[in-house]
């Protein structure tokens, strides 16, 4: 689950990191209160109009400057309501339907504002903790990495020992810190990977963090994302979640308890198991298709769970045909027949071919069922006979 960036400010907050302060807004006389409110408990001469959306995107494209509050209702005119791309949301971007009025960090005093980049995430590689970091802020970490990888650090927190204070000292260092600014980086990373770990975060980023004139870091912006699986130790946490930011298929697809994810393709999947779903994907696309989806309808698949799962793929326009491939282990073979044939009923003229593969407890029961239920769908029991069904269906 992603969080917006203030709602992350305000996570790190309760953490002890020091933050770039704002105002959230829905209107723009919400942004002009807010910049007000914010001059008078922060003296800013100069605001920062931020859009809220999930995913990362260039300063200047989501970022604009307000020099006093009549631009600052300017600038929030021109963003609510606007459709910000980037690379997270695709072509068709997001609806900017917020925007976070900020104070500015960047007035110059006995040192110049310096940006940094960091983020802390697991590195699967190597089963650890890693937070990386570079002297590179306010840019795409990754072009800095393509073009400059040696500006890019890496620290790989042991599981054993946790966080140390020597990791918070090397990082500092190898931003080039000294005096005041190298003891405000230790304390904030290591509130940071408290944070993190705290939080049961999977991404936590700062792009950038900033070295103030006064030799303070602080938090100017901030993207987390929290592990989905862990969401039930944290109800703070999921009052956040913001499902006008998700796919509407597949929050719809959570209601019904079913893991959906969207894909590219054209014929539709549905499979009980994660790893007979990468089975299944794979046999499409040796049948010369492309599966359209990722769709898991758990261990006991019934005709209610069935019916929402022909309802979320059908919603999908580039579906040519839906192959349904269950094991039947915990839930007989025959069940999900009767499921498929019941929901297929409810669910009147469905306009696409369905290839149902049983295979398991009573399967050969449920390919009868299937066979006499004189619906438009076409049965196997080996999954080469289903991908062969598959590539016929495709050719017409």
């Amino acid at each position: 689950m992603n969080l917006h960036e203030y709602q992350a400010k305000e996570v790190m907050s309760r953490f002890g990191i020091p933050v770039q302060r704002g105002k959230l807004a829905y209107t723009v006389e919400e942004a002009i209160t807010g910049a007000k409110q914010l001059q008078v408990e922060t003296n800013t001469p100069i605001f920062i109009v931020k859009a809220q959306v999930h995913g990362r995107t260039r300063q200047r494209r989501r970022h604009q400057i307000g020099k006093n509050i009549d631009e600052v209702r300017e600038k929030a005119q021109a963003m609510l309501g606007m459709t910000l791309v980037t690379k997270q949301t695709g072509e068709e971007g997001k609806l900017v339907s917020k925007v976070y009025i900020a104070e500015d960090m960047y007035i110059e005093g006995k040192s110049k504002p310096k940006e940094f980049y960091l983020s802390i995430l697991f590195d699967r590689s190597t089963s650890q903790n890693c937070i990386i970091y570079s002297t590179e802020g306010g840019m795409d970490i990754e072009e800095v990495a393509h073009e400059t990888p040696h500006l890019v650090h890496k620290e790989w927190i042991s599981p054993i020992t946790g966080f140390m204070p020597y990791n918070a000292r090397k990082i500092a260092t190898n931003l080039g810190l000294s005096g005041e600014a190298f003891k405000s980086c230790t304390k904030f990373v290591a509130n940071l990977y408290n944070a993190y770990v705290t939080t049961d975060a999977s991404m936590i980023e700062v792009n950038p963090m900033l070295k103030t004139a006064d030799d303070r870091i602080v938090a100017v912006d901030g993207k987390m994302s929290i592990d989905d699986s862990a969401l039930f130790r944290h109800p703070d946490l999921l009052a956040m979640r913001d499902l006008s930011e998700e796919n509407p298929t597949e929050v719809e697809a959570g209601r019904s308890n079913l893991n959906f994810v969207k894909l590219d393709g054209n014929v539709g999947c549905m499979v009980n198991g994660a790893g007979l779903a990468m089975a299944t994907m794979d046999i499409i696309k040796l049948a010369g298709g492309a599966p359209a989806n990722f769709l898991d309808v758990g261990g006991t698949a019934s005709a209610e769970t069935v019916e929402a799962g022909f309802r979320i793929i059908l919603k999908d326009p580039n579906v040519k045909a839906i192959l349904v491939n269950i094991f039947g282990g915990i839930v007989r073979c025959d069940r999900v027949a009767n499921g498929i044939v019941e929901a297929y009923q409810q669910m009147g003229n469905i306009k696409v071919p369905i290839i149902v593969r049983l295979q398991g407890t009573n399967a050969e029961l449920a390919k009868k069922i299937i066979d006499e239920s004189g619906l438009e769908v076409h049965s196997a029991i080996l999954l080469s006979e289903a991908a062969d069904k598959v590539q016929q269906v495709l050719a017409h």
